[in-house]
């Protein structure tokens, strides 16, 4: 997939090092479909096998950095990987939709999170929910002062997106508020609370050239160990642990409801994304 065929993300060398993966979907709000989590992915490995970049942004257009899952996307995923090692996505029933999110949204993101360069979340607007699948992966989070940041489907009968970091992000008792509410928190909210490192977009190119210009080993290194603090709390453990919950959430709507989310779940969500009042 040349950087050329894009269609769904930008990508470019916006100084000496630093590379920077722009979201391209405006007016879908960056609505993630899967087409654009793989031309992310793309975009990544294409900057990590780059000796010249150092240091990775993740950016996007328009007024929000994303609204999360494009949920009217049902491309097969054998269209674009699988890259993760999963399987079984044409399976019957939770198995096929189990293995779909381990291979789209899970080990993508795990992935991301493993990427042996530093990264960079420049964020604006509004990120919901799995718009945050794409922030957390990184390893700086930088945001305009307008940000907010929301996770709101456990109105849809599930415990939270699939990639659940929550308490290491945001602190055991705000996690549960940002579950339990669904509200979003504004981005110096975020800041106290250790999740962004500032508040200050514009000065997100800068950081980047100045990271660009360390070693890269010492770079590489300092990732791994910050990554390996997190695995020795067994943060992947309690990952894929509360991804077979937000299943369980799935198989339940689908018997009562007949479909993986509970429908009352919609308005509910549409009524929080109008506001970021906490």
């Amino acid at each position: 997939m040349p950087a050329t065929e894009y269609e769904r993300i930008r990508y470019e060398v916006a100084a000496p090092g630093v590379g920077r993966i722009t979201l391209a979907r405006a007016e879908k709000a960056n609505a993630q479909d899967r087409k654009m989590l793989y031309e992310i992915d793309h975009a990544f490995m294409g900057a990590m096998q780059d000796d010249e970049v150092k240091v990775v942004i993740l950016a996007a257009d328009g007024m929000n950095f994303s609204s999360g899952h494009d949920l009217k996307d049902r491309a097969p995923v054998a269209d674009f990987g699988p890259v993760t090692g999963a399987g079984g996505f044409d399976e019957p029933g939770p198995h096929g939709h189990f293995a779909t999110e381990q291979e789209i949204y899970l080990g993508l993101c795990w992935r991301w999170r493993n990427l042996p360069k530093p990264t960079i979340a420049q964020v604006q607007g509004k990120v919901i929910a799995g718009g945050l699948m794409l922030v957390w992966p990184c390893d700086l989070v930088i945001a305009s002062e307008e940000a907010t940041f929301s996770d709101p489907v456990v109105a849809f009968g599930v415990n939270g997106h699939e990639y659940f970091v929550h308490a290491w992000e945001l602190g055991h008792r705000k996690a549960k508020e940002m579950l339990f509410r669904g509200h979003g928190l504004t981005a110096e909210e975020c800041h106290r609370l250790g999740m962004v490192n500032h508040v200050v977009s514009r000065f997100t190119l800068q950081i980047a050239e100045e990271i660009a210009a360390r070693p890269a080993m010492g770079l590489k290194l300092a990732k791994l160990a910050v990554n390996q603090s997190l695995d020795a709390q067994g943060q992947w453990t309690a990952v894929q642990s509360a991804f077979s919950l937000h299943h369980l959430g799935h198989a339940h709507a689908r018997v009562v409801h007949g479909m993986p989310i509970d429908p009352s779940g919609m308005d509910v969500i549409r009524q929080l994304s109008r506001s970021d009042k906490g």
